[in-house]
């Protein structure tokens, strides 16, 4: 066999195995018992030790010493390059530290939703202390002299800095601040009156998710505390929770991770257990999952539909018409929680976390004085004081889990969903007409095409440039922002 051969070879087995950690940790968030977390501390850290020994094997770099990259097509090229950048990655940190983190964030994640549960941020403090501190052993061995924090974001968003963000996120921001201020100034949109039986939301839930194309043939919907999706190619699983008094929540978490959920589904199925096998960053997953979330999901059009399913599931539950409940579903009004926030706000609770996080990673905010740095910038971002914990500093996951570098691809994903928008609408004329019966095909005949289908075969800004036909930019995002809302509110 050829060194190509027996590294793609080896590699799909690595893949593979990647797989199944995912799959450990998607139990971990849905299935495991209560008890089971130092076990599988020691699971997930065996694993890593496997995952990372095989990612830095010297067999790796002397394949790749033997391969003439310029006379591969553009697949295999695309491989390589993967290949290329994860074993030199991987030869930097020790295998003693990759186990060291996967150990350390198994058993933080039990830790964090604990100290959640009691809004005792305290208690996790320490926790989160070590967490921090194996990431920036980790960002230190990965950078060399490089920014540590522009590292780590590589994970998720190669060919991206913290500086290049800020400038965006900059223009962005003055943008946002303005377009709340004038909503908040108007009254409210009506609420709805519930409560909302679970098993109907399931239901609607379940029918959501197969509108939007997922396939529950090769993937399932399970509940989570924090909603997500996991796996890729055949087994591609997400989740979502339930509130009786807001069934949107479940709603739009559902079509949120289906757009994520898609992405994988959607990957050219020859790319499968390969370097180029899943979505290209997460950033342009984020685009999915926003897109199908609030352009598709909560338009006019498609409002109009989901108003008659809940019609025909909860009977009178207080909106008079599909015109007054597409109101509510986009209403913007206070509130803590990121996941929740409005298309208006959200970009504004990204912001405070990828601050907060690159001061934590420099050393210029202790993790003791978290909880006093995110109080006092939520307040001077939103205006009010955060109650607790769980509605501030507690609320998310990521850091628990080491996703250091994670956070600013949310805001990424809705500026190139924005620009993803655009184009779709010039692309599909008769969209409006298609979402007031439920019929998403268009469009999401069109994300798969243009963006789902390439899988990691292009870098992340090249996938986006290429399916809009110009250069990502906030303009489209705040464009639309600007449209919608001014509508809604009557600006």
């Amino acid at each position: 066999m050829t060194a190509l051969n027996d590294l793609l070879k080896f590699d799909s087995q690595t893949q593979a195995l990647s797989q199944v950690a995912g799959r450990l940790g998607w139990d971990q968030e849905t299935m495991m018992p209560e008890n089971s977390g130092d076990q599988r501390g020691v699971e997930m850290a065996a694993l890593e030790g496997v995952l990372h020994a095989r990612r830095c094997d010297a067999r790796v770099g002397e394949w790749l010493s033997q391969i003439h990259i310029g006379t591969q097509d553009g697949v295999i090229q695309a491989q390589l390059r993967e290949i290329r950048l994860s074993f030199e990655r991987a030869v930097k940190v020790p295998g003693d530290l990759a186990e060291a983190i996967a150990s350390t964030t198994s058993m933080s994640q039990g830790k964090w939703a604990a100290a959640r549960a009691a809004d005792d941020f305290a208690a996790f403090a320490p926790v989160l202390e070590e967490v921090l501190a194996l990431k920036r052993e980790e960002g230190q061995a990965l950078a060399v002299g490089a920014d540590v924090y522009d590292t780590m974001l590589a994970d998720y968003e190669p060919g991206t800095s913290a500086a290049e963000l800020e400038q965006m996120f900059g223009a962005l921001r003055p943008g946002l601040v303005e377009l709340r201020g004038a909503i908040l100034e108007k009254e409210p949109a009506q609420a709805m009156q519930g409560p909302f039986d679970e098993a109907a939301q399931l239901q609607i839930s379940n029918l959501l998710a197969e509108k939007f194309g997922y396939d529950l043939k090769r993937g399932r919907i399970d509940k989570a505390v924090h909603p997500f999706s996991s796996g890729s190619g055949q087994d591609v699983r997400i989740t979502t929770r339930t509130n009786p008094d807001d069934p949107f929540n479940c709603f739009y978490s559902t079509i949120h991770e289906v757009g994520h959920g898609c992405y994988e589904q959607n990957v050219d199925p020859k790319y499968l257990l390969t370097a180029i096998g899943q979505g290209t960053s997460m950033g342009v997953h984020e685009s999915q999952s926003r897109i199908y979330e609030n352009q598709l999901g909560r338009s006019r059009a498609f409002t109009e539909f989901l108003f008659s399913k809940m019609q025909a599931h909860f009977g009178d539950f207080g909106i008079p018409s599909a015109e007054a409940f597409y109101k509510s579903v986009n209403s913007v009004s206070q509130g803590f929680i990121r996941t929740e926030a409005d298309e208006v706000q959200y970009n504004l609770h990204v912001l405070l976390r990828f601050d907060l996080e690159r001061a934590l990673v420099s050393g210029d905010l202790q993790v003791k004085d978290l909880q006093t740095a995110w109080n006092d910038r939520f307040y001077s971002d939103f205006g009010y004081h955060v109650a607790s914990a769980s509605q501030g500093c507690l609320q998310d996951v990521h850091w628990s889990v080491g996703l250091f570098g994670y956070f600013p691809t949310y805001s990424l994903g809705n500026v190139y969903a924005g620009c993803l928008h655009e184009t779709l609408r010039e692309a599909c004329p008769q969209l409006d007409e298609d979402l007031r019966v439920g019929n998403l095909a268009s469009a999401t005949d069109w994300l798969r095409d243009n963006v789902q289908c390439h899988g990691g075969l292009k870098l992340p800004r090249q996938t986006i440039s290429d399916a809009c036909g110009f250069e990502p930019s906030e303009a489209p995002l705040l464009a639309y922002l600007k449209q919608k809302f001014s509508y809604i509110y009557d600006l």
